[in-house]
């Protein structure tokens, strides 16, 4: 019967996840040396190599694979449990991990923070800014307990999404540009000039692509960016336009008329279906909902 340590797990999954026993060492404050001797520990356990070892290249053997998504779930149930026994209190403290995008953290995020802080001021809140696939890919491993991001339009099954705001966004072009004289736009127009739209593997560009798509067109991607921010000052120099929301879309920018159905994406929260939240993240998650109801 082989016994494997909750220490050893989480020592095996951080190496996994980071590719590295100097990062993994760092993230759960160890040394690379003892580390090593979790994994070495680990592998005399299970009677097999888990990492293959090629100078500074660490990567997982087919029997770390088949591995690696057993031990997440172990840890998870076991987070989980320990989560059940302290909810039982009723008390709202220990801690809550969230993450959330840049951009709704900017302009999203603040009013509910402000006021779950001032409720909840035992609670020791770890926040990520990260992005919206970053954030999304934390919870699915269990890492996260909520993050605020892009709801990805293909969610997997263990992901639970609830929309807090409706994000409209806005076909934009630098006042100067010769796209803005025009009463009107059409798609087709839009793909003779320059795009500067988020990077392809995130959740927005797959949302701002779908209108072009279903015409079968393809924008002009000049650039590409994942920050909305960085993608205005873009668009003001008159690089190329964009498709941004309503809240960037300021006197500095044109908003072009185009002929083709409003496109909107859907910022909100998720969670993982197995994860029983704590008592601070059920209600962090009620505030969000009093903001989805108000239509904040």
């Amino acid at each position: 019967m082989v016994i494997m340590d909750t220490g050893s797990l989480q020592a095996f999954v951080a190496v996994a996840e980071t590719g590295s026993f100097s990062r993994a060492a760092e993230q759960l404050f160890l040394t690379q040396s003892a580390m090593s001797k979790r994994i070495s520990i680990l592998e005399q356990q299970l009677d097999c190599r888990l990492f293959d070892r090629i100078g500074r290249t660490v990567s997982l053997t087919e029997a770390g694979q088949e591995l690696l998504p057993r031990a997440r779930k172990i840890l998870l149930a076991l987070e989980d449990a320990r989560r059940s026994l302290s909810n039982l209190s009723g008390e709202i403290s220990g801690s809550l991990s969230v993450a959330a995008s840049h951009h709704i953290s900017l302009h999203r995020l603040p009013p509910i923070l402000r006021q779950f802080t001032r409720e909840c001021p035992e609670v020791k809140l770890d926040l990520r800014f990260d992005e919206s696939e970053i954030a999304y890919d934390n919870v699915l491993r269990g890492n996260l307990e909520i993050a605020l991001i892009t709801l990805s339009p293909n969610p997997d099954p263990n992901i639970l999404s609830q929309t807090v705001w409706q994000d409209k966004l806005h076909y934009v072009v630098a006042s100067d540009h010769p796209l803005a004289k025009l009463k009107q736009v059409t798609l087709e127009q839009l793909t003779d000039y320059p795009a500067i739209l988020p990077g392809t593997a995130t959740f927005t560009r797959l949302i701002a692509e779908q209108p072009f798509a279903k015409l079968n067109l393809q924008p002009d991607i000049a650039m590409s960016t994942n920050y909305l921010d960085t993608i205005k000052m873009m668009v003001e120099i008159g690089l190329g336009w964009s498709l941004l929301p309503e809240t960037m879309s300021e006197h500095s920018l044109s908003v072009l008329n185009v002929d083709a159905p409003p496109v909107t994406r859907e910022l909100g929260y998720i969670t993982h279906k197995e994860r029983t939240l704590s008592n601070a993240a059920r209600r962090f998650i009620h505030l969000l909902d009093q903001a989805a109801e108000k239509g904040s």
